[in-house]
């Protein structure tokens, strides 16, 4: 597949490492290296959304996207769910950007082209006579997660839901009422169904706040400490806390926050936790843009700083940290990942593993869709090139910083 990349292409994410200073002098080299990076990044969006919206724009999704799976066994099975994950996850990350504005005439032309993509995506997926449309929840329980993350995507872009024509409106809500009789899990899920009725509330629907209420206090009863969720009453080692619940609970209470102040107390708590967190996600990143393997659904690779990017979008990165040294890492996780061999197939379509093609990585319920959560990373490109955290030189993050033998003030737990 053949696709014209911004200003550069494929071959700019197996580029030579980030440099970790620019000269303080010169005001001209740091423009154009923040300039490098948040292209860099624009090349990671179009490299991750062109093959799935424009297949999707064309109603041609199902036709050519690959479905791959631990084992091949278990395709059938996933070919259920996979394309709503891809179109889901892909849009949720992409969304901020598409909704940004201030941006530069380049920047604005790809924007534009890209938005009419996911429109015309959108109207495909939600259309009972087109080829692509999805399944909302007429088989298996997936289908929550993944019309959540729609759904979050129009919370994050709510431009897209005005441009939608009225027909296209009316098959949304009919899609996502569809998921309300699936029962979620008592973990991470419950917040899946809130965030659909968190939609509702945005564009002036029906909605069912018990479902948000019961899945705010279950988190709440959840806390393990130091800003750490369980995962469902037990904690587990893994960046379910960073794929899903800090983002959700902070945008979750942000909405209801503003609509009724009696979320405002639960908010600021959580606000501490999601700041604590952030922090930990930082520090999580080692000196050469890698970070620990654990827990489940590793291959959502660069998802698993769906956190820390919402943070940096919300202009919520804790005090203690520059946002160019978050920036630079983040920057560095991006290269490492894609810079490996195998992270695309020849057609330019995700293939599962962290560091490459790695299909044993895979649990039972991932498949190609699935990988496609790593676009969370890029909600900072919502933010305008003149924000701070793409025109601040760059900075080296916590982990290069002491390797380099910097004093450092000791973390705390909070």
């Amino acid at each position: 597949m053949k696709r014209r990349m911004f200003l550069q292409n494929a071959a700019m994410l197996g580029a030579a490492p980030l440099v970790s200073a620019i000269p303080a002098d010169t005001a001209t080299s740091n423009r154009e290296s923040t300039a490098r990076t948040r292209n860099f990044w624009l090349n990671y969006l179009e490299k991750l959304a062109y093959p799935v919206l424009s297949c999707l724009a064309t109603d041609q999704l199902k036709q050519k996207m690959p479905v791959e799976a631990q084992n091949p066994a278990l395709v059938k099975e996933r070919t259920k769910y996979t394309h709503l994950e891809a179109f889901g996850r892909i849009l949720a990350g992409i969304a901020p950007w598409l909704q940004a504005g201030d941006l530069s005439a380049d920047e604005k032309k790809l924007q534009d082209k890209y938005f009419q993509l996911a429109l015309k995506s959108i109207a495909n997926a939600v259309n009972p006579d087109a080829k692509d449309y999805m399944n909302w929840g007429d088989e298996g329980g997936q289908p929550l997660v993944d019309a959540s993350f729609f759904a979050y995507a129009l919370v994050r872009c709510p431009k897209l839901w005005q441009a939608a024509d009225v027909k296209t409106q009316q098959q949304i809500i009919a899609c996502l009422r569809k998921t309300r009789s699936i029962t979620p899990p008592a973990n991470n899920w419950l917040l899946f169904a809130a965030m659909i009725e968190v939609f509702f509330i945005t564009v002036n629907e029906q909605f069912d706040q018990k479902k948000i209420e019961y899945a705010i206090q279950k988190h709440k009863e959840w806390h393990k400490g130091d800003g750490m969720y369980g995962d469902g009453p037990e904690f587990h080692w893994d960046y379910y806390n960073s794929y899903v619940i800090h983002p959700y609970l902070y945008d979750i209470l942000k909405i209801l926050a503003a609509r009724d102040s009696t979320f405002e107390p639960i908010r600021k708590v959580v606000l501490e936790h999601n700041l604590r967190y952030a922090l930990i996600q930082e520090r999580l990143i080692d000196a050469e843009g890698c970070y620990p393997a654990i827990g489940r659904s590793i291959t959502y690779r660069t998802g698993a700083f769906h956190h820390l990017a919402n943070m940096v979008l919300q202009g919520q990165i804790p005090m203690q940290l520059k946002p160019a040294q978050v920036r630079c890492s983040l920057t560095e996780v991006i290269r490492k990942v894609t810079g490996a061999s195998g992270t695309f197939d020849a057609e330019g379509w995700l293939q599962i593993g962290l560091y490459g093609h790695q299909p044993s990585l895979a649990e039972p319920y991932i498949s190609t869709g699935s990988l496609y959560l790593c676009s969370a990373v890029l909600l900072p490109l919502g933010l305008p090139a003149s924000d701070s955290f793409w025109s601040a030189p760059d900075e080296d993050w916590t982990a290069k910083q002491l390797l380099k033998g910097a004093d450092l003030t000791a973390d705390h737990s909070s």
